[in-house]
C-alpha cells in the first residue's frame, strides 16, 4: 500500500449540514485513514519576509493521510469529499 496526503483547501463557517457531510465522509474513508488533522492558521516564511496566512477559501485548512493501492484509488476516495474549494492529493514517499 502507498500513502497519500489529502490537503483540504478553503474555509467557510460550518453549518450543521456541512458538519454532517464531513462526518459522513470521514466515516466513508475510515478503513483507509492513517491520520487526520486541521490547521488553525499559520505563517509563510520566505527569504524576504514573513507574513501571516489568511483564513479563507484559498487556505489549506486540514489534511488526511490515507493508504491506498494507487493515486487513482486515492482520487476516488477524495471525489465524495464535501470540499469547500478543492482537495489536493499527494503521494508520500
Amino acid at each position: 500500500m502507498k500513502k497519500f496526503m489529502f490537503l483540504h483547501i478553503g474555509f467557510e463557517p460550518p453549518t450543521s449540514e456541512i458538519m454532517a457531510a464531513w462526518n459522513a465522509w470521514f466515516e466513508s474513508i475510515a478503513d483507509y485513514q492513517v491520520d487526520q488533522g486541521g490547521f488553525a492558521g499559520g505563517r509563510e516564511i520566505s527569504k524576504n519576509e514573513t507574513k501571516d496566512l489568511a483564513w479563507d477559501r484559498e487556505s489549506i485548512t486540514g489534511y488526511n493521510i490515507i493508504e491506498a493501492e494507487s493515486l487513482d484509488v486515492a482520487e476516488k476516495l477524495a471525489q465524495s469529499n464535501p470540499c469547500i474549494a478543492s482537495i489536493r492529493i499527494y503521494e508520500l514517499r
